[in-house]
């Protein structure tokens, strides 16, 4: 009788013990790491010239509208899930997490659009954008949309850098003549920038080079250097400068 009862006693006190469950929160999440690990040459500025006339600003009005309504965030489960609004004449869409290509959505009229990362980083850049079609031409890409980051309540909010804020930035110069990272095709007027720290679709003033639009990435363009489009040798006549750069 008294090992029966004490066995009761035992029972009755673990249904009074609960063991607390680790939630996921966006100030534990592991840091985002660059998608490039290999080694980065020390280029130190040389100096340069942009130029002869400065480059207007790219436009990309003509293009589908990014898509909006996002909303979601990072779950009890570790992953970030979110769910966005069609676009009128999209057939798909394409999400991106820094840069990187994240998720591809065909629209075949299912009832919900979602992305989910399995793997998110603190502080990620989450965007997207609507495709007229399943090609991945540059025509037919949409506008990226703004980016979005998992806020200290775990909800995906709104970023961007604050218009006027200053960037003490190494520039360099490139000349490929192929699509962005981003999809659309590299000319005068756009850059390549670190996706962690400058969301695609920033527009900088850049002092001797105009206007640029972040679009790009590189293996190179880590931290604080941004990469600006060139033609031909204009792209080697720029050198490594060091300068003050303007977000618009």
């Amino acid at each position: 009788m008294k090992l029966r009862a004490l066995t009761a006693a035992v029972l009755a006190l673990g249904a009074l013990v609960t063991v607390p469950v680790a939630t996921a929160s966006a100030a534990t999440l592991p840091a985002c790491q660059h998608f490039y690990s290999g080694p980065i040459p020390d280029r130190p500025v040389s100096g340069g010239h942009g130029p002869g006339s400065l480059v207007g600003a790219v436009n990309v009005g003509n293009r589908l509208p990014a898509p909006t309504g996002v909303t979601g965030g990072l779950g009890s489960d570790g992953k970030v899930t979110f769910t966005f609004s069609r676009v009128p004449g999209a057939k798909a869409y394409r999400a991106f997490r820094n840069g990187q290509a994240l998720q591809w959505i065909s629209d075949w009229g299912q009832p919900t659009l979602q992305v989910t990362d399995a793997s998110p980083c603190q502080n990620a850049n989450y965007q997207l954008y609507a495709m007229t079609a399943e090609d991945n031409s540059p025509g037919s890409l949409g506008q990226i949309s703004t980016a979005y980051r998992v806020n200290s309540a775990n909800k995906l909010a709104p970023y961007a850098l604050a218009k006027g804020m200053t960037l003490n930035y190494r520039v360099t110069a490139y000349n490929d003549i192929a699509q962005t990272a981003l999809g659309y095709q590299a000319g005068p007027g756009f850059c390549a920038v670190d996706a962690r720290n400058i969301p695609w679709g920033t527009r900088i003033s850049v002092p001797g080079y105009g206007h640029c639009y972040a679009a790009d990435i590189g293996s190179w363009i880590k931290d604080d250097i941004l990469d600006v489009w060139l033609p031909g040798n204009q792209a080697n006549d720029w050198g490594v400068q060091r300068l003050t750069l303007t977000v618009e």
